[in-house]
């Protein structure tokens, strides 16, 4: 059966503020030493199991350009452009039934455009299980990061330690984001797993679950699809995406279907969800310092400093986040990290459209 990859990337980043912004979210930012951008590692970590004609990119009208400026051969047809944000299971879908609609069926894989995995090879031979898992059946396959430490940023998935089949379990439930306490109570009990927001499923699969749990949605769906390659397709389009539920695959599918499967990871993976990851992810120097552009620091340790041309003096800090643009500068500690979106609310409260 043929094999694709859906991404995702529509997302604001806005974690990243100032140097995500919405005319450059953090998805086509590097954020790494080899200077690409981070949904060009996505596609090219999975270009040895799936043709580049195969992948198709979901995102926001406003990136299409982006796109095609960062992946210059995936082919143009394959970007399918939101008409409007709405969550991840519209995304899927429609991710669906335009797979659907070009090779009657096909395995999908769906993979966040912003994440960052360390060991390829070994995710690789992970999606590879997932491909054969979802290719046996009616299948709903997700991989679930082993933790590693108590994350309360994280939703976690339980399964079921004696159901492993080959290396997948099935799933018991998903769950929220937990408090650190309960946190470290499904550490203890090694049955969970991080959710990563990686799926793999038959197209015809998870759009038979659309049909089951989210009737009004797949209606739609099947409209956009009726209409592609027709004069009408952007119209429809429009009209019946703007109309559809926001709502999560995990919401929506995944905490309802069955025949869930999870495959435990092991290869480096963060979700980089805030400027903490780049302390993950990039060298420190020998004070913890993880400096990029024109710095000087001076009995400063472990913080995160990120500048462009300007010169940058850092003097007595300590966990502390300096991030410098051309016209906005971050300044925060570690431990606030969390509070950054509280700029963009302020900034949109007093209508900086300019610095969001």
């Amino acid at each position: 059966m043929k094999k694709t990859a859906l991404i995702m990337a529509g997302g604001r980043g806005e974690r990243f503020w100032p140097k995500s912004r919405k005319s450059l979210p953090k998805q086509f930012l590097s954020l790494t030493d080899d200077g690409k951008t981070m949904i060009q590692l996505t596609v090219e970590r999975i270009l040895p199991l799936i043709d580049i004609d195969d992948i198709f990119i979901v995102t926001n009208t406003d990136y299409k350009e982006l796109v095609k400026e960062q992946l210059p051969e995936l082919p143009v047809q394959n970007i399918l452009c939101e008409p409007a944000g709405r969550s991840t299971a519209p995304c899927i879908g429609l991710g669906a039934v335009y797979i659907r609609q070009k090779y009657g069926d096909a395995v999908m894989t769906v993979l966040p455009s912003d994440h960052l995995i360390k060991f390829t090879d070994m995710f690789r031979a992970t999606l590879k299980d997932a491909f054969e898992l979802a290719e046996s059946g009616a299948n709903l396959v997700t991989i679930g990061i082993t933790p590693d430490y108590p994350e309360t940023g994280y939703g976690y998935i339980k399964f079921n330690p004696a159901s492993l089949q080959g290396r997948a379990y099935q799933v018991d439930r998903f769950v929220e984001k937990p408090t650190l306490k309960v946190a470290e109570e499904y550490l203890a009990t090694e049955e969970y797993l991080w959710n990563s927001g990686m799926f793999t499923w038959k197209a015809s699969v998870i759009l038979d679950n659309l049909q089951k749990y989210l009737p009004e949605m797949y209606n739609s769906l099947l409209k956009i699809e009726k209409s592609v390659g027709t004069v009408d397709e952007e119209r429809i389009l429009e009209k019946e995406y703007k109309e559809m539920q926001s709502i999560s695959i995990d919401y929506g599918i995944m905490e309802k279907a069955e025949n869930i499967y999870i495959l435990p990871g092991t290869f480096g993976w963060d979700d980089v969800g805030s400027w903490l990851a780049v302390g993950r992810i990039k060298r420190k120097n020998e004070a913890g310092n993880v400096v990029d552009g024109n710095i000087i620091t001076i009995d400063t340790q472990d913080c995160i400093i990120q500048g462009e041309k300007k010169l940058i003096a850092v003097v007595g800090m300590k966990d502390t986040i300096i991030v410098d643009t051309h016209d906005a500068t971050l300044i925060c500690t570690k431990e606030n990290v969390g509070n950054v979106k509280k700029v963009l609310e302020n900034l949109k409260i007093c209508n900086r459209d300019e610095y969001l």
